[in-house]
């Protein structure tokens, strides 16, 4: 034991002595080994800062307050919450919900507190802001900024607190988006009232929220009032109560009681000791699995994250190890002397195998003090990044130390090989410099075969077998690695091409094969870069062809729509058509308008009283029959399904545009390419035109005028119609081919106004002459901003995919990666051939001949990993789309027997030749001509040794 240890520690001495002499080597493979070490623990600290502890968080949600209390919009029906306030339910389910009639607006009363209870109320609302480029959508706030149980709600970054009415603070991302400042006016939309901003602050936990608080009813009873006379939406208050009670604050059995009078609660109290789930009657009612989203989310970034670091591992010590290998030949003199001096195999292993552990320590202690470092100088740069601030700077010393174990690891797994190759070279070898002869290693191409045979055969199973990507995945990576294998073998046959070269050439490709140990893992590393690239760069251009084929058009080619969103900004319509006249060349403007049911301002998918919607109904008899009962299609056969989906009642509609049922003239049909000339007439003649025959009976459509949306579609039975009252039309019907982009039906304005019907301006069609660029859009949103209007623009460009710009990125991805290993492994050529090329200096070749060295020997190792990757890459791409392939033929399969007509679709598996003769050619002669550019032509001819 003592013997032993002594040795290690002698190997250890004569390793770090021979790194400090080598400081070139060892920098580069410590550099190699430090840098994921140094993103790993940078990554640890920065996690583990952002965590905050449990009386952290209950600070930055309830301040100083015992509780949070609000209503949870139940209709007052008794519900169960979990312990942390976030998930809730009615008593007995959504069913008794459903049943009592769906969730009803009700007026916000302050709860019932215990006595001698101290409660502030905190209210919330969403409204457009005026701001200097136009309008934000901005979060606004009431709440008493002056009572103590705010504390640790906001921190105040500069200014002070508002007091008085008509003074505002604002966060800090409000004000950057806005370009206000503290001392700004600023004025919420649909109000005449101006705040002054007289302080900054910030969410600790939400740095990029845009938000304004003001002192208790100045700021939303303004905005009521305002709406309530232009007749706009109502504003949407939330109101919640900080409440304190003294003693032991809002316990569990507190809560449940709230919980029976329809009240959420968030209470300090059972969030630092929460209850056990067999007291939390919500788990009961439904198991605790089905409200926690992130158990599996968390199984699923632990999976990925040990495929990289193990990935990350593989590359590093494939890298690596051709360096320790050279370091050792390097040293061979020196462990022939240890060898001479009585010392065993075993010692000479334990002095390379010191090397990759003192590189390791060494990229383990600087990594982690670089990270640490980084870390704690970015600390404002990854708070906002992350988006809100740390608790704390949390340095976990257990969790370092095991990051840097992992560095050791990598290092001495680095120089297994070397150590091993290294031990059983004689001791007259190792003095002499002869490197001797010997036989390649049988083994492992055979291993390397059979891997190869077994994960294609894996991946292919996994397509037809129905077992998922995960089964095609790792046969890939079976059969990745078996060609890793071969690598050795395949770098030999790669050499017998020698004989047909130049000199130059014949010299690299000849050193690459008889330097197998330094060559074949480099190869390797571009091979499993270039691999993961192909992979990828097929799947995605594969995927990309399928996108271009299944693009729905949302408009004819050329054709735009201004669509506005906010059903209160009705005036200011015409004002935006304009805008379209006075920015763009317009060839024909078709303006829509939509049916107004109830105040102008009312929004026909809104529940507010006293707005209602026009609605298209179809005939009973040509309604689909699937789901004109109430077990839906459950009541028919499998056959009946299927052939009931191909009934033309049956066809799936286009869904998309917010007015289905617009009114306008025969300019849309224009606009829409649509060139049927009975269209037009009907059109004129005061008839409606339908893009769909269903909702057409004996040249007739059926419009229903409802009056209430208070009761949902939803609360209705299959087949069953909502009350209201019934507007007749004649009607003309497109065929099946024309397209309507998601429109049922275009009324006249005179049919409109005969049936009396009030429509509403909303938007546009519109053609261009000549196409529009991406500078007249944007002057197009600015000037719509300076309005004041929620509106969007867009214009059909056909299918526009990205995938000549992910496609440059992989390649450059794979290059840098591929000029890099090779860049290493030429390195570590020219430092193990230095003897050689002192030689041919000796024996008069030219200075060139060194150059043009190098550059060959980067060139070949950066070509057959290149061609070796592209090989391998394309088994997982295909594997992948295969899987898809069958997913969605059994997708169609199921969607036919539930009655929809469904058609298997285009799913094509494409190679990027592009992108591949980017690597195969590009790649390799950039890797060798940068080789060449940055070596000496000439060296130091060397003294003879004695």
């Amino acid at each position: 034991m003592i013997s032993s240890y002594h040795s290690w520690i002698a190997a250890i001495r004569i390793a770090r002595r021979d790194a400090w002499r080598s400081k070139g080597r060892s920098a580069l493979v410590l550099a190699m080994i430090a840098l994921p070490i140094v993103g790993v623990s940078a990554a640890d600290l920065t996690v583990r800062s952002s965590q905050l502890t449990a009386e952290q968080h209950v600070d930055r949600l309830l301040g100083a307050a015992d509780a949070r209390v609000g209503d949870a919009h139940m209709n007052g029906l008794p519900l169960y919450q979990s312990p942390d306030g976030q998930n809730y339910a009615p008593v007995g389910g959504y069913d008794k919900l459903n049943q009592s009639g769906g969730v009803k607006e009700t007026e916000e009363t302050p709860p019932a507190l215990p006595p001698g209870a101290e409660s502030t109320r905190d209210s919330t609302a969403y409204a457009k802001v005026r701001t200097r480029y136009g309008i934000l959508f901005t979060e606004l706030r009431e709440v008493d900024t002056a009572s103590p149980l705010t504390k640790g709600l906001w921190k105040l970054d500069r200014g002070r607190l508002p007091r008085a009415a008509g003074e505002i603070m604002a966060t800090n991302a409000f004000l950057e988006e806005s370009g206000y400042f503290v001392g700004s006016t600023v004025t919420p939309r649909d109000s005449a009232t101006s705040y002054k901003i007289v302080g900054a602050y910030e969410l600790p936990d939400a740095l990029k929220q845009s938000q304004l608080i003001a002192p208790p009813g100045s700021l939303f009873a303004p905005l009521e009032k305002a709406g309530e006379a232009s007749g706009g939406s109502e504003l949407r208050t939330r109101h919640s109560y900080l409440v304190k009670v003294g003693g032991d604050g809002f316990t569990w059995n507190i809560v449940k009681q709230a919980n029976t009078k329809g009240l959420l609660v968030e209470s300090r109290a059972v969030l630092l000791d929460p209850p056990a789930d067999a007291d939390v009657p919500l788990y009961q009612q439904e198991p605790k699995n089905n409200w926690n989203g992130d158990a599996l989310l968390g199984k699923t970034e632990l999976a990925i994250l040990s495929t990289v670091v193990g990935l990350a591992m593989l590359e590093i010590c494939l890298l690596a190890g051709p360096a320790f290998a050279v370091g050792a030949r390097r040293s061979r003199r020196q462990l022939g002397l240890v060898g001479a001096n009585g010392g065993d195999r075993r010692h000479i292993r334990a002095i390379v195998l010191s090397g990759g552990l003192v590189i390791g320590a060494a990229a383990a202690v600087i990594g982690t003090a670089i990270g640490l470092s980084l870390t704690f100088g970015l600390r404002p740069v990854l708070e906002e990044q992350i988006g809100k601030r740390f608790g704390g700077f949390e340095i976990r010393p257990l969790e370092l130390l095991a990051i840097g174990l992992l560095a050791v690891l990598t290092g001495l797994l680095a120089a297994i090989v070397p150590a091993v190759t290294a031990s059983r070279q004689t001791v007259l070898a190792s003095l002499t410099g002869r490197r001797g002869v010997r036989r390649s290693n049988r083994v492992l191409p055979v291993l390397g075969l059979i891997a190869v045979a077994g994960g294609a055969a894996i991946a292919l199973y996994g397509t037809v077998s129905g077992m998922g990507s995960v089964v095609v995945a790792g046969g890939s990576a079976i059969a990745e690695l078996g060609i890793v294998a071969l690598t050795p073998a395949l770098v030999g046959l790669f050499g017998r091409t020698g004989r047909w070269l130049p000199l130059s050439p014949r010299l690299a490709l000849r050193d690459a094969v008889r330097n197998r140990g330094r060559t074949a893992p480099a190869v390797a590393a571009v091979l499993a870069a270039v691999a993961g690239t192909v992979a990828v760069a097929t799947y995605q251009h594969s995927h990309e062809l399928q996108a271009r084929s299944e693009y729905v058009a949302q408009l004819p080619f050329g054709t735009g729509f201004l669509e506005t969103h906010d059903t209160s900004a009705y005036r200011d319509v015409p004002a935006v058509r304009l805008v379209l006249e006075k920015e763009l060349r317009l060839g024909v403007r078709a303006d829509v308008d939509r049916i107004a049911i109830g105040k102008p301002g009312c929004s026909p998918y809104s529940f507010n009283r006293g707005c209602g919607r026009a609605e298209i109904i179809i005939p009973k008899d040509q309604r689909c029959p699937l789901y004109a009962t109430k077990e839906g299609p459950d009541a028919f056969t499998v056959e009946q399904r299927k052939e009931l989906s191909a009934d033309w009642r049956c066809a799936r509609e286009t869904m998309g545009v917010q007015y289905p049922l617009v009114v306008a003239d025969e300019k849309l049909l224009s606009v829409l390419a649509v060139t049927d000339p009975g269209a037009v007439s009907a059109l004129k003649a005061g008839k409606a035109v339908s893009f769909s025959r269903q909702n057409v009976k004996d040249d007739k459509v059926t419009v229903r005028v409802i009056t209430s949306n208070e009761t949902p579609d939803s609360g209705l039975e299959p087949g069953e119609e909502p009350p209201g009252e019934d507007k007749v039309f004649a009607a003309y019907t497109l065929p099946d081919s024309v397209k309507g982009y998601g429109l049922k039906l275009v009324l006249p304005p005179s049919a409109a106004k005969n049936a009396g019907l009030a429509t509403a301006p909303f938007g546009s069609y519109f053609s261009l002459d000549g196409g529009a660029s991406s500078e007249q859009l944007q002057r197009v949103d600015g000037a719509i901003d300076k309005i004041g209007v929620d509106a969007s623009v867009r214009v059909e460009k056909g299918y526009q995919g990205n995938d000549s710009l992910i496609m440059l990125a992989l390649t450059v991805f794979a290059g840098l990666v591929t000029i890099g290993a090779a860049g290493i492994a030429t390195g570590l050529a020219q430092a193990d051939a230095e003897a050689d090329l002192k030689t041919l200096a000796a024996v008069g070749a030219p200075p060139r001949v060194r150059r043009t060295l190098s550059g060959f020997q980067c060139g070949v190792v950066a070509l057959m990993g290149v061609v070796l990757g592209s090989a391998a890459g394309i088994l997982p791409a295909v594997g992948l789309r295969l899987t898809e392939r069958r997913a969605a033929a059994d997708m169609v399969r199921s969607s036919i027997e539930h009655g929809y007509a469904e058609t298997v679709p285009y799913m094509p598996i494409a190679v990027p030749w592009a992108t591949l003769a980017g690597l195969l050619i590009a790649v390799p002669v950039g890797a060798a001509l940068l080789a060449a550019l940055v070596t000496r032509s000439s060296g130091a001819l060397a003294r003879r040794e004695v």
